[in-house]
């Protein structure tokens, strides 16, 4: 079909197999698509707004196929056009393996941006078609001239960093954000001010890729509310950013405000992490939509029972990425290129990331190829890597995930011993000494480091903080499942009432509690993350799995930042203490040039007493640093963790020469005296011991 001319001017070329996707060139537009299995290819060009295609091109098996790829250019074009694919197999012996449908139109895997999604929940489809169907999404052509001026990823030291989590449309939804964009990039960026003030040195965006929220077809039971995929963890276009997210959605605009988000933070000094779900996609199992991958060529991009043709379901969401077959691998490399180099972000948590290590027949391999080329891809050397090391199979592998060293890893076990130890529970405080020196028991046999070990409390899946010291069990009946989904341990205490309680004692208890571990987290070597609202008392009413609520459960409320204000600044001033003191962000387990002269000691009530026994519930640990003792403060830092529900006095270590020790955190003290602002530490009136109240942490420095 060289050269063949149409009415309107257009000209079809040969074309070229690479790169994949929809590409502008200096004399036309080439598109290329993988379908290995496909005996016939129809490249389809739509107007905005009209569902039938004003342009369909047949490609020829011949002229327009380079081994597993077709291809097509076409003169002539507007830019602004949408696209899509029709792929067929004739005859398709195997339907359960090869799920070919030629009357639905595909998404380019490798597009940019997608249209029929630019308004937020809102369904886009022909009248008439049924509501499981795929939606009428079409490829963008997008066009890349946006001006970034000197901007680059900032490449800050994973030790130093401090992770806040946060979903885009949720973080500014709520009216009290008071944002002119709410529940957009642009809101965000509005909220930028806010971050500094905060100080945290990173955001983890909740993903950000293209999904379709309408999926679900469930109503809250209680209110009778549509419920909706708000967390967005299905998704169906690697390398989209969400058009609802951007205030102006349409035409490929949503990229832009994506990177002028991105660019905003850098002048801020903050980095972008992307939450990236590439271990399966919103196409379910059998009875999902289609809406590309499975149309393109299912056995490639889906791992399948070899005698069924049935999904193998290691995410727990119908299907799973067959992640290293070769040219998975490929897709996904190409992604992570993508966001970093033309997006700029700074990292990605990988969600479900123990199935980027399986392999063809669903087995764990050894040396994974995806993980090792994520982990030696020279574009993201410097790029930030985080496993969330396991998957909804059972596999676990949290202190053993593969990659040579170059991933950090969420640490589940953090979360779990510090909540135990701050609830009460006996037996915790060895789990307390391994996860404040950032987990030696999980990465130093493996030669990695503190700092790869993410530390939180909470965060999106799950309690948030306030909810954590509130409720004994989850109140999930919004979510339309009768309970039973999201997790039952829970490690939480609601401190002797459930719920909302007019009680101060039980809510002075609550906020004590909240500051413990707060204080718990910072303190910690590690990589600490914090999710959005915590820091001011964010509830989701007991709920612990809010995947589902676009709604006051899950948007953050900004009203309880002036409510809650003395809450937020122990979280800004505990930030603040961490950035000041080098010796919380150790980047060595074993002395050497970066911790030559780290010294740690255990004590208890009594100094070098530590007390290991089950039903201890006290330690205390000192940190002190050769290097550092001619600065005037910050050389020596006392922690006292009392969990027990009495007060005990608790000696001191002497200072060192011509040094005192101040109080600079006791939770146990009502604001503002709970925290000191730096450079107004309370000297203490006696240097040999300290009164320690029940449940309650405290820091002194020597100075």
């Amino acid at each position: 079909m060289a050269g063949q001319a149409t009415p309107q001017e257009i000209v079809v070329l040969r074309g070229a197999p690479a790169p994949l996707g929809a590409s502008i060139r200096p004399n036309g537009i080439n598109f290329a698509v993988y379908a290995r299995h496909a005996t016939a290819v129809t490249l389809l060009l739509f107007e905005s707004g009209r569902h039938e295609p004003i342009h369909a091109f047949h490609l020829s098996p011949r002229f327009n196929r380079t081994g597993d790829i077709w291809h097509i250019l076409v003169q002539g074009l507007d830019p602004t056009l949408r696209y899509g694919y029709r792929v067929e197999r004739t005859p398709n012996e195997n339907p359960q393996r090869y799920r070919y449908d030629a009357d639905v139109v595909l998404v380019d895997p490798y597009a940019r941006a997608l249209s029929g999604g630019s308004k937020w929940g809102r369904t886009y489809r022909r009248f008439g078609e049924p509501e499981g169907g795929a939606t009428r999404r079409r490829s963008l052509i997008v066009e890349d001239d946006f001006d970034w001026g000197l901007d680059q990823p900032l490449n800050l030291p994973l030790s130093d960093t401090i992770i806040y989590e946060l979903h885009v449309r949720g973080f500014t939804r709520h009216p009290s954000s008071k944002v002119n964009y709410p529940g957009t990039f642009a809101g965000l960026k509005e909220k930028i001010p806010y971050l500094q003030q905060l100080g945290v040195t990173a955001v983890e965006l909740m993903p950000v890729c293209e999904f379709e929220e309408m999926e679900p077809n469930r109503v809250n039971p209680i209110t009778g509310e549509r419920l909706l995929n708000y967390w967005g963890y299905n998704p169906i276009g690697f390398f989209a950013p969400k058009a609802s997210y951007a205030y102006q959605g349409r035409n490929g605009a949503q990229v832009t405000e994506f990177k002028a988000l991105v660019k905003a933070l850098h002048e801020a000094g903050i980095e972008v992490i992307l939450d990236v779900v590439l271990n399966h996609t919103g196409e379910g199992n059998e009875h999902g939509p289609t809406y590309s991958f499975r149309g393109l060529d299912n056995p490639t991009y889906y791992l399948l029972d070899p005698h069924t043709g049935a999904y193998r379901n290691y995410s727990g969401c119908g299907n799973t990425v067959n992640c290293n077959h070769p040219v998975v691998r490929d897709l996904i490399l190409e992604v992570l290129r993508y966001w970093v180099m033309e997006m700029h972000v700074d990292g990605f948590r990988f969600d479900l990331a123990s199935i980027l290590g399986r392999g063809q027949d669903g087995r764990v391999l050894p040396n994974a190829p995806l993980l090792e080329r994520i982990a030696h891809d020279p574009v993201l050397a410097n790029t930030k890597l985080i496993a969330e090391a396991w998957d909804a199979a059972g596999l676990y592998q949290l202190g053993n995930f593969g990659g040579g060293g170059r991933w950090a890893e969420l640490n589940g076990q953090f979360r779990d011993d510090i909540r135990r130890f701050v609830k009460g529970d006996p037996g915790m405080v060895p789990g307390l000494a391994a996860r404040l020196l950032g987990s030696p028991d999980l990465y130093q046999a493996n030669g990695r480091a503190p700092y790869h070990s993410v530390n939180f409390i909470t965060t999106h899946d799950g309690f948030t903080l306030a909810d954590l010291v509130s409720y004994n069990k989850k109140h999930n009946l919004n979510n339309g499942e009768n309970n039973r989904d999201g997790c039952d341990t829970n490690f939480s205490w609601n401190c002797g009432c459930e719920g909302a309680t007019d009680s101060e004692e039980i809510n002075a208890l609550r906020a004590r509690q909240v500051r413990n571990f707060a204080t718990l987290l910072l303190f910690a070597h590690g990589v600490p993350m914090l999710l959005a609202g915590d820091e001011f008392g964010r509830t989701q009413l007991g709920n612990n799995n809010a995947y589902c609520h676009d709604n006051e459960i899950s948007w953050v409320n900004w009203d309880l930042l002036e409510h809650n204000a003395s809450l937020f600044r122990f979280f800004k001033l505990l930030i603040q203490f961490r950035k000041d003191n080098a010796l919380l962000r150790r980047r060595t387990f074993v002395s050497g040039d970066a911790d030559a002269g780290l010294q740690i000691s255990w004590h208890g009530v009594r100094v070098d007493q530590p007390d290991w026994s089950y039903h201890s519930r006290t330690l205390a640990l000192h940190l002190s640093d050769q290097q550092l003792l001619l600065q005037p403060d910050h050389a020596d830092l006392y922690l006292i963790a009392n969990a027990h529900w009495e007060p005990h006095v608790f000696e001191l270590p002497a200072p060192r020469v011509s040094r005192r020790w101040f109080r600079r955190i006791d939770t146990s003290k009502r604001p503002p005296h709970d925290i000191c602002d730096p450079g107004n530490e309370v000297v203490l009136p006696a240097q040999n011991r300290y009164h320690v109240g029940p449940r309650s942490v405290v820091v002194l420095v020597g100075k």
